[in-house]
């Protein structure tokens, strides 16, 4: 139907014009691709397709049985994939079903990963820079770096030069690497175990923070924090009906919406109480007990690096992939240090684990909550759908792959008692909520456990590994510095986190 109103036009023609300028701005080699479509990746919507964990199914045939393996690192020969100049297409990848269609800009690929670095946990960055002060504004922009950096090196990995010094795919995933480096047997093992905590533990904090948002609404109401979780859990019960990360993305679509609304109400706000600011009470000195916490919140915002290899992989012209990663993170350390920053000053020591729950106004506070409540429930399926997909590939892929049988009947429908185990994890993911329901401190422990190791010292120790023989000794000495980062901020974080639980046990659950 054209538009009831010339104002319309207008908005369009605007929004139209600002968008142009935009990409104006941007280097050329972030442009010159087809125009943009108005959702997230698709990284498949048919059986054959390619999905999180980068397992194929084979054509054909039906998910998890039949023997389908990934190209490359199952036996089978690597399509020949030129990363540089590039132009993929899902016609040229063995086992992988699809057309241009199936594939993915690098203005798409970057909205997936400003989604995953700039979600939902930016609501704790004002309370990182409570207890870290300038430090960790500083860290905001330094993790930002190193997290950008060892993403490109991992993708990195994925590539080997051929005997006519071109760069060819031979591994296709996260997995794949760690096969290569610390052997079939255990390399799986070993990163499907770290990304399956990561993701679960991400699905436990989406629900704890639906519970604490609630409340921080609803403080007086007959209902508390254990029971908004579980109302919250019952409305996630559905996502274990998910069959592909088509509807995943079409609801990251209205995640993005839902964020871009929260940061303008929380900027206009903090931005409309400017002139009462506590710029003194930021401090530059660390709380040896409290800034580990912080690190650790910090490292968890910026972990995208389990989804690399998976949107590098889809990208139309994957040599815009580095371009992408880097305006991405550029985007997200200006954004994060700016919000962290604000929004301390407009509460300074006042400022809560999640700091909508400062705003004065009941009404106001109760809207800007339920968006972001709304908000967590459409992030929840993203790290869900992944964390199935790896007990399934792990466990469910039939025999003699798997102990257990295949989840897919021969209809290509899941089985009954498949879903039953896809509602027990959402179920699970509530228990755990409940069970452990202190968000910055939970968040804490994740990134400096999980996030290190996935973000900070593999990737690097990857590097070290596929690249002997081929690295300058300024990269030898930097990856080398990143993973002893790694190992200083996990250690010191787990520790301090961990003991910060324990003594919020000791207070008391807050209900």
């Amino acid at each position: 139907m054209p538009f009831p109103s010339p104002f319309f036009t207008k908005v369009r023609d605007g929004a139209w014009v600002i968008w142009t300028g935009v990409r104006a701005t941007m280097p050329e080699s972030c442009l010159g691709g087809p125009d943009e479509k108005l959702n997230f990746a698709k990284f498949g919507r048919n059986r054959g397709d390619v999905e999180m964990t980068s397992v194929n199914k084979p054509e054909g045939g039906v998910p998890g049985e039949g023997g389908g393996e990934v190209p490359g690192e199952g036996g089978l020969p690597p399509p020949p994939l030129q990363r540089e100049g590039s132009v993929g297409s899902m016609s040229t990848t063995v086992g992988v079903e699809g057309s241009d269609h199936d594939m993915i800009t690098e203005w798409q690929a970057g909205w997936n990963v400003t989604n995953a670095i700039q979600g939902m946990f930016i609501v704790s960055l004002p309370y990182a820079v409570l207890h870290g002060g300038y430090w960790a504004i500083v860290a905001m922009v330094g993790i930002a770096y190193i997290c950008c950096y060892t993403g490109k090196i991992l993708v990195d990995c994925l590539y080997d030069v051929n005997e006519e010094g071109q760069l060819v795919r031979v591994r296709y995933s996260y997995k794949g690497i760690a096969k290569e480096v610390f052997g079939q047997k255990w390399g799986g093992k070993i990163v499907n175990t770290a990304q399956l905590i990561e993701l679960l533990m991400t699905c436990i904090l989406y629900v704890v923070l639906c519970g604490d948002l609630m409340i921080g609404s609803f403080p007086d109401g007959p209902i508390d924090t254990r029971s908004w979780m579980m109302i919250c859990g019952i409305i996630l019960l559905p996502c274990g009906f998910l069959k592909n990360l088509h509807h995943v993305s079409t609801l990251s679509f209205w995640c993005m919406i839902a964020h871009l609304a929260i940061n303008i109400i929380i900027f206009a706000y903090c931005i409309g109480n400017a002139p009462s600011w506590a710029w003194s009470k930021v401090m530059f000195r660390i709380d040896i007990l409290e800034f580990p916490i912080a690190l650790g919140i910090i490292v968890f915002s910026y972990t995208s690096h389990i989804f690399l290899p998976t949107l590098e992989y889809n990208l139309i012209d994957r040599s815009k992939f580095t371009c992408m990663l880097n305006w991405s993170h550029i985007c997200a350390a200006l954004f994060k240090s700016l919000f962290g920053y604000v929004g301390f000053l407009t509460w300074a020591e006042d400022t809560e684990e999640v700091i909508t729950n400062n705003l004065p106004n009941p009404t106001f506070k109760g809207f800007v909550n339920l968006i972001l409540v709304i908000k967590a429930l459409l992030s929840y399926p993203l790290p869900y759908y992944a964390a199935v997909e790896i007990l399934e590939v792990t466990f469910f892929r039939g025999k003699p792959k798997t102990i257990f049988p295949s989840v897919w009947a021969l209809d290509g429908e899941l089985k009954v008692w498949a879903l039953a185990i896809r509602v027990l994890v959402v179920v699970f993911t509530i228990l755990m909520a409940i069970s452990i329901p202190h968000f910055a401190i939970l968040m804490g422990l994740i990134g400096s456990f999980t996030g290190t190791m996935l973000s900070f010292i593999w990737p690097c120790y990857f590097h070290l590994k596929i690249k002997a023989g081929k690295l300058e000794w300024g990269d030898i000495a930097y990856d080398w510095f990143v993973i002893f980062l790694g190992f200083l901020f996990g250690i010191i974080g787990i520790t301090t986190s961990f003991y910060a639980l324990v003594e919020a046990f000791q207070i008391g659950l807050p209900f």
